[in-house]
């Protein structure tokens, strides 16, 4: 399957009655990691439904989870493609997954080290910027 580079997050939910509406919740690690912000409109794609034995379990560390695509201590070059409300940089990388580099402005191209890994996304410090001209 295909995956659009603008892919923000990928999760598996619930599509829940509610009224005369039907929801889908966000879950709040989406929002903590700013990949997405309340009263925002989203495009939101929807995959088949997941069999019995594709149901999400409880525990974040479930082994059908996936898994970051970074480790901490690996290097990547980056190019930043956006800001954070803290003004920090943020760049995507497979899946759509978020690095977080403080000290960087939107269109730098640096050379990282992964510094923290989470389920959603990492932090990243700049060993090295983009080279001058």
């Amino acid at each position: 399957m295909d995956m659009s580079d603008n892919l923000l997050c990928l999760f598996s939910a619930r599509v829940e009655e509610k009224s005369d509406k039907y929801v889908i919740e966000i879950p709040r690690r989406e929002i903590d990691a700013e990949t997405v912000s309340p009263n925002e409109i989203y495009r939101v794609a929807l995959l088949d439904h997941l069999s019995d034995d594709e149901q999400p379990q409880s525990s974040s560390t479930a082994p059908d989870q996936p898994q970051p695509p970074v480790e901490i201590g690996e290097t990547r070059y980056l190019e930043i493609e956006d800001l954070g409300k803290q003004g920090d940089g943020i760049a995507r990388v497979e899946r759509g997954y978020v690095i977080i580099v403080p000290d960087t402005d939107m269109g730098d191209r640096v050379k990282v080290e992964i510094t923290e890994v989470k389920p959603n996304f990492a932090v990243a410090e700049v060993i090295e910027p983009e080279p001058v001209s």
